[in-house]
């Protein structure tokens, strides 16, 4: 799944042009080496500013599912901003300037159910057992097996065993501290088979068994980032407008306040583990046995909810209903804040700026100094330090510009004077080691928002060339 097609501008630079293009028609030329990437993917270019469209035809964007805006002047940029902001079209605006990058995604909401965690715990309910895996469990008898079954028993069995044990023996709670894990695991590791000269035998599920203690005895609980969806405005009060995801997530919300008893609906799936393939596609089978009945019980809430809004049951397919029950303990939302609250006088988000400034050399301070040379730009019709001969006069005239940006919007705080010494040296140049880095990551944003997988950042990305770190904000 990817992009299916593009279309770009006259007047978008790029560094994916050869000396032979010089005197074409930039966007035209970008656009005929853009295709040769990818023959699937088609292209188009408008020899015409963006600048012009929004006077002439600003609903040519209105057109598209994501618009990418790169290098556009502050007003283009809050005028095509807003006019997407109201349509409700992401856009992307990237920016290379000198050795620092910048993105910011400016998107209404954003809905993600394949969000795909870092790190993802397995769903194994151990500690809240649903009567089908506590029924399997108790099918094994570790004690009376001979030693063929008793190392190829599923470690998640044996850890449920010993759990059993562990209530009945040690406390009524799940081992939570180092002390008590460690407890657990000599408990697990006493019910390894013993030769007849009393040695442990090898037996190496017991030991995936010992190493999967921490896991295994996760609690199983609603994650706080699902109880804020849960929660949210459009979950509670849903309407014919409602996107298939807020009526799925009502859904959910329905079934963990009946027949999910607290929990999520179960994920379904097991980790590869040393078992026999009959005992380990018995346990998978339990667990997806319930995942089938949690994901009708879901449905079923989801049926109703479609029909008291006076929509068609198939207006959400049955893989739209699988894949977040599935993902129900990963679902993200994301609000992104538009460019003109950024920008307003009343709205600018000053306390995440000075939160930054403890370190003087945050990456805050770049995104301060790009404020500061498009208020040189609004004021001087270019950028400081364009030529060579400019860079000395411009410093003391990009400081003044740097200095009422914190005045207007009360930020009391101090950028090193490094920081208008290198920006005036920069001359607005775009480095293309810096515009292929921003592309990329750009491109991994574009794709995030069009295929609603992973999760995109809020709101405003920067990136510094000469440290070599990065940073978001909420700005």
């Amino acid at each position: 799944m990817g992009i299916g097609s593009l279309e770009k501008m006259l007047e978008i630079s790029s560094f994916f042009l050869q000396k032979s293009h010089i005197g074409q028609n930039r966007a035209q030329s970008a656009t005929e080496l853009l295709q040769e990437l990818n023959n699937d993917v088609s292209g188009n270019f408008v020899e015409e500013s963006p600048e012009k469209l929004l006077d002439n035809d600003p609903s040519f964007f209105n057109r598209f599912n994501l618009v990418v805006a790169t290098q556009l002047p502050e007003s283009t940029l809050l005028r095509l901003a807003e006019l997407l902001w109201n349509s409700n079209v992401p856009l992307l605006v990237c920016r290379t300037y000198g050795l620092v990058g910048y993105m910011r995604v400016i998107i209404k909401e954003h809905t993600v159910v394949e969000s795909h965690p870092d790190n993802m715990l397995e769903d194994l309910r151990l500690d809240k057992q649903f009567p089908e895996l506590r029924e399997h469990i108790q099918s094994y008898d570790l004690d009376h097996m001979d030693k063929k079954d008793h190392s190829h028993t599923p470690w998640i069995v044996i850890v449920a065993k010993y759990l059993t044990k562990w209530f009945s023996e040690k406390s009524d709670q799940l081992p939570k501290s180092y002390k008590e894990k460690e407890a657990f695991r000599q408990l697990i590791r006493q019910g390894i088979l013993k030769n007849e000269n009393g040695t442990p035998e090898d037996e190496e599920n017991f030991e995936e068994a010992i190493k999967n203690v921490n896991t295994a005895l996760n609690t199983t609980e609603i994650p706080r980032c699902i109880e804020e969806i849960f929660n949210d405005d459009c979950c509670i009060n849903i309407t014919e407008q409602s996107p298939s995801f807020w009526i799925l997530a009502r859904a959910v919300k329905e079934f963990v306040a009946n027949e999910g008893q607290g929990s999520l609906p179960v994920r379904g799936t097991i980790p590869d583990m040393i078992a026999d393939s009959n005992k380990f596609i018995k346990l998978q089978n339990v667990y997806r046995e319930k995942a089938k009945k949690d994901i009708a019980a879901v449905g079923n809430h989801a049926a109703k909810l479609l029909q008291s809004l006076g929509k068609a049951p198939e207006s959400i397919s049955e893989r739209e209903l699988k894949l977040l029950c599935s993902n129900s303990a990963f679902l993200r939302v994301v609000r992104c804040r538009s460019l003109s609250e950024e920008y307003g006088l009343n709205t600018f988000n000053k306390d995440e700026i000075i939160s930054h400034m403890d370190n003087p050399d945050s990456e805050v301070v770049l995104y301060l100094m790009l404020r500061a040379v498009d208020r040189f730009y609004k004021q001087h019709g270019r950028y400081p330090g364009v030529y060579n001969y400019q860079v000395e006069d411009d410093i003391g005239k990009l400081k003044s510009c740097l200095t009422g940006f914190l005045q207007e919007h009360v930020l009391s705080v101090v950028v090193k004077d490094d920081y208008v010494h290198e920006f005036c040296r920069y001359g607005a140049a775009e480095p293309h080691a810096i515009a292929a880095f921003m592309g990329g990551a750009a491109a991994q944003e574009v794709i995030k928002v069009i295929t609603g997988q992973f999760v995109i950042f809020n709101n405003t990305y920067i990136y510094s060339g000469m440290s070599q770190t990065s940073a978001t904000f909420q700005l």
